[in-house]
């Protein structure tokens, strides 16, 4: 199993940037791809962004590409969300999420993101 604590919301003016970070512990970060996903008040969750094991393969909804970027720290056990050009629409709480046996290829094929692990969320909050 992996834990994940996730850190970094809080309240940002439209067009500025918040960087998240989700900290893993438990099994071996590398084992896991890892996402971002968000939930808005009375919106579904949604997928945000994911990264590979080794990190060397990401993917992005639409909504967020280019100006958000996932990356991954193995040193700190540590995957991070640098949010640029922050819109209103981007308001919702963010989750972490791992899982051991998913992958980007995969996602990208049946559009369908299944991750076993979760955090807490952190919110994020962008006034206009």
């Amino acid at each position: 199993q992996v834990q994940l604590v996730e850190s970094g919301g809080g309240l940002v003016q439209a067009g500025g940037s918040l960087r998240l970070a989700c900290a893993a512990s438990g099994r071996t970060f590398s084992s896991y791809v890892m996402g971002w996903f968000r939930q808005a008040p009375g919106k579904e969750r949604e997928f945000v962004a994911a990264i590979s094991r080794n990190g060397l393969s990401t993917y992005y909804a639409d909504s967020v590409k280019g100006r958000f970027t996932i990356s991954k720290d193995h040193a700190k056990s540590t995957v991070y969300l640098q949010m640029n050009s922050l819109k209103p629409e981007d308001t919702a709480v963010y989750y972490c999420a791992a899982d051991p046996d998913n992958t980007i290829a995969t996602m990208k094929r049946t559009g369908r993101f299944e991750f076993d692990y979760w955090g807490q969320g952190t919110q994020v909050t962008v006034s206009s």
